[in-house]
C-alpha cells in the first residue's frame, strides 16, 4: 500500500479528486488553501506530491500546476499539428512526458482561419466524450509541426507527399536543404491555409530501400527508439552483476530454447520428464524457464522508467525496437546455447489427461542445452533430421505435450488458424519473398506449455493473494454477435442468438464451413466479432483460451506486463531482490491501462510496416493481373487483397465500367443496375495490379478487361448471398489476441 500521509494532510485520492474538480490550474498554493493546511503541514505536502509524482500518479503542468498523470491539464500549452480539409484546427500537448500516446484536441478557434500549423496557444481544455477541445487563451511564439514525406519534382520546384495512405495533400517546399527529388526527409510544416509550406529538417535517405519502411513506422508512430544514457550506463553496470549463489541449479538438465529461426531473442525455454510421484501416475513433470529480468530491472530504476514508457518491444522484419537495452534484451538476459542465465523457473505437474496438478516458481541458474529453431525441432521429432537432444530433451518435451494437448482439447478454446505473413529479406535487407509462415506441431508444442505457464501464475498470485496483471479476453458484444449472424447468412450458415456463447461456438461454425472457398474470410469475421484483449488487475477471464485466470509471464524481455507478473511472483514467494513495490501494485489499473494502449501501437506499427514490404514486393508486379479476394465493400469501390501475400487496395466504382452499381450495405456487395454482376465480400476474383506504392503501403486494382463504358467481365466464384433484414452493426478490425 503508498505510504500514508502524515496526520492533517489529504489523502492521494483527495488530491487527485480535487485536481480533477478544480476550476482553476491546482498548485500546491491551491492545494494547501482548499485543505487549510499549516505551514508546518505545507512542507509535509510537498513531500508528498513529489511522492505521487514518482508514483506516477500526477504530472506537473506549466505553472508549477499538477494534473492525473496520463491527463491533460486544465490550462496547458498546445501546438497546432494539422488544419484539415473541413477547416478544423487540430492541436497536440507542447510537452507530453506520459506513458501513453499524446492526445489530439479540436481547438475552438475564436476567429476561423486564425490559426495555423506550427503555431502554439495557451488553451484552456476539457474533455468531451471520448476526445478533447482545446479554447484558446492566448497565441505564443511559434514552434514547428514536423512530418514525414517523400520529396517530388515539378519543374524547378519541390513538393512534399506525406507517408501516410492517407495523406491527400501535397505542400511547398520552401527550403529542401541537401533533399533532392526522391527523398525521404522530416520536414516542418508551417503557414495557414490555403499556403502552408513545408521545410526539411533532416534528410533520411531513399524510401524505397526495405529498411527505412521501418524508419518510417518508428517516426510515425512516435516509437522511442533511443535509451537514455543513464539507462544505458545502468544498463551496462547490472549487466556485469553475478548470478547469486542461492539459485536452485538446474544447469544439469538438458533445458531448449525452441524459437523461430530468425529469433532476435530468447525468453523461455523447456525441459519435461515422466513423474516420479506416485499420485500422478503416467504423468508428467515440466520446467519452464524464463529470463529472470526482475533481477536485472529494479522498479524506478532508469530501466525499468524506460521499459514502461516503450510497454513492449516492436519487432520489424529488418530491426527490432527493444524495450531493453540491448546489452539485456540480446545479451544477458537472453536464454543462450551453454551459457549460464538467471532464469525464474515455473515447475509444473501434468496429469495424464492434461490438467495442471501442482505448480511452484523458484529462480535458478540454467544452462541452455541448444537453442533449435521450430523447423529443426519438428525435423528432428518426423525423423528427417539426426539431432543430438531428439532422445534425452524433444521426445519427452512431445509426449508431455501430447497430454497438455487433451487439456486443450477438452476446453475447446477458439481455433482460429489464420495465416500470419512473413517478410524474409536477403543480407542486404532485399525483399526475397512475402508468404504466409508455415505452421507446425513444434509452434502449438511451444504455445502450449507458455499458456500452462501462464496459468500457473495466474493461479499462484491468486493463492497468495498478490496482485496480478492479467491477461484479460471477454467474450464478444451482442451487436457484433448480431452483426455475425447476419454476415453468416449471406454463406447460408446458421447462426442462433441467444444461446450461450463459448469459444466452441465459433469452432462448431467453422466445422460446418468445412474447407469451402470461403473459410478464410469467415475466419476473419469471427476474428473481428471477438473483442480486444487488454491488460487490467481485475480477472475478467480470458474468452478466446476458454481460462478462468490467465497472466502473461513469460516474455518479460519484450513485454512490461510479463515483467510485473515476474516481480510479484519474486516477492510473493520471497525469492529475493526485485520484488514488486507497494506503489507498482496500487497502480496496477493505470499501467494496465498504458502498456494496452501500447501495445496496440506496436501492432499498428508492425501491421503498417508489413503493408509497405508487400507493396514493395508487389511493385515489381504491377500491370500483371493477379488472384485477389474481396475483404471490403463500400459505397465508392471495394478493397482487395492479394491471395497468399496480402496488401489491400482499392477498386473504385469508376473502375467497373459505365454502367452504375448500386451499393447495399446490409449485404454488403455493390450490383451492377443493368448487368446485375455483383462484388460481395469474401468473393475471390483476378484483378489487374495498377499501382503499388511502397512508401504509403497502398495498393490500386483495376479489372483486367475493364474500359470506361463498357461493363467487365462478371466475377468468378460468387459466394451464395441471401435476401435478408435489417443492417448488421460497424465492425472494426480488432487484431490478434
Amino acid at each position: 500500500m503508498p505510504k500514508r500521509p502524515p496526520p492533517g494532510l489529504p489523502t492521494r485520492q483527495q488530491i487527485l479528486d480535487f485536481i480533477a474538480s478544480s476550476d482553476v490550474p491546482a498548485g500546491k498554493r491551491e492545494i494547501a488553501r482548499a485543505f487549510a493546511l499549516s505551514a508546518q503541514e505545507k512542507i509535509g505536502l510537498k513531500a508528498l506530491l513529489k511522492d505521487m509524482a514518482d508514483e506516477g500518479l500526477i504530472d506537473s503542468a506549466p505553472g508549477r500546476a499538477f494534473h492525473k498523470m496520463g491527463g491533460l491539464p486544465k490550462v496547458t500549452v498546445l501546438r497546432i499539428v494539422d488544419v484539415d480539409d473541413g477547416a478544423n484546427v487540430w492541436a497536440v500537448p507542447d510537452r507530453w512526458e506520459a506513458e501513453t500516446p499524446s492526445p489530439r484536441l479540436r481547438v475552438r478557434e475564436r476567429k476561423r482561419g486564425s490559426l495555423g500549423v506550427g503555431e502554439r496557444v495557451l488553451a484552456r481544455t476539457e474533455e468531451a466524450g471520448s476526445g478533447w477541445i482545446a479554447h484558446p487563451m492566448k497565441t505564443l511564439p511559434r514552434s514547428a509541426e514536423q512530418m514525414l514525406g517523400v520529396l517530388r519534382g515539378e519543374g524547378d520546384r519541390l513538393w512534399l507527399t506525406g507517408v501516410e495512405k492517407k495523406d491527400r495533400r501535397e505542400y511547398p517546399v520552401s527550403d529542401a536543404g541537401d533533399a533532392g527529388p526522391g527523398d525521404l526527409v522530416m520536414a516542418e510544416k508551417a503557414g495557414r491555409p490555403p499556403r502552408i509550406t513545408a521545410r526539411v529538417v533532416e534528410r533520411l535517405g531513399d524510401p524505397f530501400q526495405p529498411r527505412s519502411f521501418s524508419l518510417i513506422a518508428i517516426h510515425k508512430f512516435e516509437i522511442p527508439d533511443q535509451f537514455t544514457d543513464d539507462t544505458l550506463a545502468e544498463a551496462e553496470r547490472v549487466s556485469k552483476q553475478p548470478l547469486g549463489d542461492d539459485r536452485e541449479d538446474l544447469t544439469h538438465l538438458p533445458i531448449v530454447a525452441i524459437d523461430p529461426a530468425d529469433a532476435r531473442d530468447h525468453d523461455d525455454a523447456v525441459w519435461a520428464t515422466p513423474d516420479d510421484d506416485p499420485g500422478n501416475d503416467g504423468g508428467w513433470k515440466a520446467i519452464i524457464a524464463i529470463a529472470d529480468v526482475s533481477f536485472y530491472v529494479r522498479p524506478g530504476s532508469p530501466i525499468d522508467r524506460d521499459a514502461r514508457r516503450r510497454g513492449n518491444s516492436v519487432y520489424f522484419p529488418d530491426r527490432v525496437v527493444p524495450m531493453l537495452p540491448e546489452i539485456l534484451s540480446a545479451e544477458v538476459c537472453s536464454l543462450k546455447e551453454g551459457e549460464d542465465r538467471a532464469a525464474l523457473a515455473c515447475h509444473i505437474q501434468v496429469t495424464p489427461s492434461g490438467a495442471l496438478k501442482s505448480w511452484r516458481f523458484t529462480r535458478a541458474r540454467v544452462r541452455i542445452a541448444a537453442n533449435i529453431a521450430y523447423e529443426e525441432a519438428q525435423a528432428a521429432i518426423d525423423g528427417t533430421l539426426d539431432h543430438p537432444l531428439t532422445e534425452r530433451a524433444l521426445k519427452p518435451l512431445w509426449d508431455c505435450w501430447r497430454a497438455l494437448l487433451k487439456g486443450r482439447e477438452a476446453r475447446e478454446p477458439l481455433d482460429l488458424d489464420l495465416p500470419e505473413r512473413r517478410v524474409l529479406l536477403d543480407e542486404m535487407g532485399r525483399i526475397l519473398s512475402v508468404a504466409p509462415r508455415e505452421r507446425l506441431d513444434a509452434h502449438r508444442l511451444i504455445e502450449d506449455y507458455m499458456i500452462a505457464a501462464n496459468v500457473a501464475a495466474a493461479k499462484a498470485l491468486e493463492i497468495k493473494k498478490a496482485p496480478v496483471m492479467y491477461r484479460v479476453h471477454e467474450p464478444p458484444a451482442r451487436e457484433k454477435l448480431a452483426a455475425l449472424k447476419d454476415y453468416l447468412e449471406t454463406y447460408g450458415v446458421a447462426f442462433t442468438l441467444g444461446q450461450v456463447i463459448r469459444p466452441a461456438t465459433f469452432n462448431r461454425i467453422l466445422e460446418r464451413v468445412g474447407q469451402a472457398d470461403f473459410r478464410p474470410q469467415v475466419m476473419e469475421q469471427v476474428l473481428r466479432t471477438q473483442t480486444q484483449a487488454y491488460y487490467a488487475p481485475v480477472n475478467q477471464g480470458h474468452f478466446g483460451l476458454s481460462l478462468g485466470s490467465y497472466a502473461h509471464f513469460t516474455s518479460p524481455i519484450r513485454r512490461y506486463a510479463d515483467l510485473l507478473v515476474h516481480r510479484s511472483l519474486v516477492a510473493a514467494y520471497k525469492l529475493g531482490p526485485g520484488c514488486l513495490t507497494a506503489d507498482e501494485g496500487a497502480g496496477m489499473e493505470r499501467i494496465g491501462e498504458s502498456i494496452s494502449t501500447l501495445e496496440r501501437r506496436a501492432m499498428e506499427a508492425e501491421r503498417d510496416t508489413i503493408d509497405r514490404y508487400v507493396a514493395a514486393f508487389l511493385s515489381e508486379r504491377v500491370g500483371e493481373t493477379v488472384e485477389a479476394r474481396i475483404t471490403g465493400v463500400a459505397n465508392f469501390g471495394f478493397f482487395a487483397t492479394v491471395e497468399g501475400v496480402g496488401g489491400d487496395g482499392l477498386v473504385g466504382v469508376r473502375d467497373l465500367g459505365g454502367e452504375y452499381f448500386r451499393f447495399d450495405e446490409a449485404a454488403r456487395k455493390l450490383v451492377g443496375e443493368h448487368s446485375g454482376d455483383e462484388y460481395s465480400l469474401g468473393q475471390r476474383l483476378r484483378l489487374r495490379l495498377a499501382e503499388a506504392n511502397p512508401v504509403s503501403g497502398a495498393l490500386r486494382f483495376e479489372l483486367p478487361q475493364a474500359t470506361a463504358g463498357v461493363s467487365a467481365p462478371p466475377p468468378t466464384g460468387r459466394p451464395r448471398v441471401l435476401k435478408r433484414r435489417g443492417r448488421p452493426a460497424n465492425i472494426r478490425h480488432q487484431g490478434r489476441k
